[in-house]
C-alpha cells in the first residue's frame, strides 16, 4: 500500500471521520486537517441543547481536541487555519491562520473537501443595524446563549425547519416567550406533509409557543420584527435559522463543477471533476434512490458514510453506494417526530411521475393497559400498483424513530406493503402491541390498494363537512358526549347492527369511531349487510381533534367538532 499525504479540509462529522478513517487504514499516511474555527470536532446536532441546560458546559460539545488527535491517531489537526484557495496544477493547497494572517502551501496527493455550509441570512431591512443570531458551531451557540442571558425575555425564532424547531424547543423549556416565524403553512415542509405538521403545531401550541404561519419578515429593528402582514412582533434576540446553503466559494474557485443545487458536484465514489479531490457532507449534492434525482441533505449520518467511502476509496478499496433516501428524527418537547423517504410535499414539489396512495392510522404506541401508553400518529406512503414503499412519517410521545428505522430498512432494500405486513417486530406490552403501527399500517394499505373499502384523509374532512356530508360516529354514547364533529349520527359498534334502518342509503356515509379501529370493522359488516358508498375516516374523531385544533384556535375559522377529545 502507498504512503499518501492526505489533506482534509473542515472537521466535525465529515472531515474528521474521513481522517479517522483514513488512518485505520494506513498507519503511514501523512494526513493533515485544517478547520477555520476554533474547534475541529464537535457536536454540532447537540448545539441547541446548550440553550436550555441540556448540556451544561459549551466544551462538553468539543468532541476532540487538535491534541487528541495527534495522541490517539497521529492526525495533524490545525485550527484556526482556513484553506483559502487550491492549487490544482501545483497540488497545493493556500492556508491562511485566522489569528495572524501568515499565509503558507501545503501539498497533497489527496485532497477530501468537507467545508460545510452556510447558514442563510436574508438581507431583511434593518438586519445590518442589529444583532441576529444563527447555530452552526460552538462559537456560535456561545454567543446565543451570551445574549439571552442578560435580560431578555422574548425570543423570536426565523425558520421552522430542524434547527429552527430544536432552538424554539430548548429556549421555550428554558422558560423564554419564543415566537416561531415560519414562511410557508407548516412547519417543517422538507420532512413532514402538512396534515403531519398540524401535530406538530398543536405541541408547539400547547408548551407556550407563539408559532406565526405564512408570515414574512419585512424589516427588523432593536425591539421588533415587522411582518408583510403588518403584524409586529416584539423581540429581545433574532434567530435566524431558514436553512443552509452550501460552502461551495473554495470549489467553485479551483474550477471544480457547481451542481444546479449550488452543492459540489461528486461521482458514485465521491470524486469531483478532479481525480484527486473528494468531497462531502453538507458541501455536495448525493442522489436520491427514490427521486432518481440529485439532492442536498445535511444530515450527520449520511456525511460519516461518505467519509468511510472516501477513505475506502482512496485505498483501493471499493464502495457500494446504493444512494440516500433522507431519514432523520426530532424532539419537540415531549414529542419526537421521524420522518424516511418521499413525503407528498416532495412529490408534488418536483413533480414525480408515479402513482401513490397514502394511509395515517392512530393506534397506541404500547398496550393500552400500560400507564406509558400513547397515540402514534403514522403515514405510510407506497406506490399503486406495486404497494412498493416509499415514505414514512411518525409523530408521538413513544418511539416514533424505532417505527421509521424500520420502515427506512425496507425501503432501502426495495420492500412492499407485503413485506411489512409480514415484518417480525419485538413486542411486550410496555414497549409496542402485538400489532405495531407498522404492521398496522402495512395491512390497511393493503386493504385499501385491493380494494376492500375506502377512506377519506384527515384533512379531507372540513370539506366534506363544509359540503353537508353526512358523518356516522360509532363510538359508545359516553365518548359521543365528550365531544364529536357536529350534526354526526351516533350508532355505537354494539347496536349498529340492530339499528340499520337508521343509516342513510341516499349519499355517501363517513364512519368514524375514536382512531379507526371499530369504524373499519363496521364498514367490513355494512358492505356486506348491502349497505353503499361508505367510507372510513382515518384517524377516526381522535385525528380529526389532532389536525383541526391548532387552526381553530389561532384562527378565526368555525370549529367543526362540537368539543375536542385527546383521550
Amino acid at each position: 500500500m502507498d504512503n499518501k499525504k492526505i489533506i482534509v479540509v473542515g472537521g466535525v462529522a465529515g472531515g474528521a471521520s474521513a481522517a479517522a478513517r483514513l488512518r485505520r487504514i494506513n498507519e503511514h499516511d501523512e494526513i493533515i486537517m485544517f478547520e477555520r474555527g476554533p474547534h475541529v470536532s464537535f457536536s454540532n446536532c447537540c448545539l441547541p441543547y446548550y440553550l436550555s441546560g441540556t448540556v451544561q458546559r459549551a466544551n462538553q460539545l468539543i468532541l476532540l481536541t487538535p491534541e487528541m488527535f495527534w495522541e490517539r491517531y497521529r492526525i495533524d489537526a490545525r485550527v484556526n487555519s482556513e484553506v483559502i484557495r487550491i492549487n490544482r496544477k501545483q497540488k497545493t493547497v493556500t492556508v491562511r491562520n485566522t489569528q495572524t494572517g501568515e499565509e503558507y502551501d501545503e501539498s497533497y496527493d489527496k485532497l477530501v473537501l468537507s467545508p460545510g455550509a452556510h447558514p442563510i441570512v436574508p438581507d431583511y431591512k434593518g438586519m445590518d443595524k442589529v444583532p441576529f443570531y444563527t447555530v452552526r458551531n460552538v462559537e456560535d451557540i456561545k454567543r446565543l446563549k451570551e445574549a439571552i442571558g442578560g435580560n431578555a425575555k422574548k425570543v423570536s425564532v426565523i425558520g421552522g425547519g430542524f434547527i429552527g424547531m430544536e432552538v424554539t424547543d430548548n429556549l421555550q423549556s428554558a422558560g423564554y416567550q419564543v415566537t416561531l416565524i415560519q414562511h410557508s403553512s407548516q412547519v417543517m415542509g422538507k420532512a413532514f406533509d402538512h396534515d403531519m405538521a398540524a401535530v406538530l403545531h398543536k405541541v408547539l401550541y400547547d408548551n407556550g409557543v407563539q408559532v406565526l404561519l405564512n408570515e414574512t419578515v419585512e424589516e427588523v429593528d432593536e425591539k421588533a420584527i415587522h411582518l408583510k402582514s403588518g403584524r409586529v412582533v416584539e423581540t429581545d434576540v433574532i434567530v435566524v435559522c431558514i436553512g443552509v446553503y452550501p460552502d461551495n466559494e473554495l470549489a467553485k474557485e479551483a474550477g471544480l463543477e457547481i451542481g444546479s443545487l449550488g452543492g459540489i458536484k461528486v461521482d458514485h465514489n465521491y470524486r469531483t471533476a478532479d481525480p484527486d479531490i473528494y468531497a462531502i457532507g453538507d458541501a455536495i449534492e448525493v442522489y436520491n434512490a427514490l427521486t432518481h434525482m440529485d439532492q442536498r441533505l445535511s444530515l450527520a449520518g449520511p456525511a460519516q458514510k461518505q467519509a468511510r467511502a472516501v477513505a475506502n476509496h482512496i485505498h483501493g478499496k471499493s464502495s457500494i453506494i446504493r444512494g440516500y433516501i433522507g431519514s432523520s428524527c426530532v424532539k419537540i418537547f415531549d414529542y419526537n417526530g421521524a420522518t424516511t423517504g418521499l413525503t407528498e410535499n416532495l412529490i408534488h414539489r418536483f413533480n414525480l411521475s408515479l402513482q401513490y396512495d397514502v394511509t395515517y392510522v392512530l393506534p397506541q404506541d404500547s398496550v393500552g393497559l400500560m400507564p406509558t401508553s400513547e397515540p402514534l400518529h403514522f403515514k405510510l406512503i407506497y406506490e399503486v400498483p406495486t404497494g412498493k414503499i416509499l415514505g414514512a412519517q411518525a409523530i408521538g410521545k413513544g418511539d416514533a424513530c424505532k417505527r421509521i428505522d424500520v420502515i427506512a430498512s425496507y425501503i432501502k432494500m426495495g420492500g412492499t406493503l407485503d413485506d411489512l405486513q409480514d415484518a417480525e417486530l419485538c413486542y411486550a406490552p410496555p414497549y409496542d402491541t402485538p400489532k405495531d403501527a407498522v404492521n398496522l399500517a402495512a395491512m390497511v394499505s393493503n386493504n385499501a390498494l385491493m380494494g376492500d373499502f375506502k377512506q377519506v384523509r384527515v384533512d379531507e374532512v372540513r370539506p366534506i363537512f363544509e359540503q353537508g356530508g353526512c358523518f356516522v360516529d360509532l363510538r359508545e354514547p359516553h365518548e359521543f358526549a365528550k365531544g364529536h364533529i357536529k350534526d354526526a349520527l351516533n350508532i355505537p359498534l354494539s347496536e349498529f347492527r340492530d339499528r340499520l334502518d337508521e343509516f342513510p342509503t341516499d349519499r355517501p356515509l363517513y364512519i368514524f369511531c375514536r382512531s379507526g379501529h371499530r369504524s373499519y370493522s363496521a364498514i367490513c359488516a355494512l358492505q356486506k349487510l348491502g349497505v353503499p358508498d361508505v367510507y372510513n375516516v382515518e384517524g377516526g374523531f381522535l385525528g380529526v381533534c389532532w389536525h383541526e385544533y391548532f387552526a381553530d384556535q389561532t384562527t378565526d375559522r368555525s370549529s367543526i367538532v362540537t368539543d375536542y377529545n385527546f383521550e
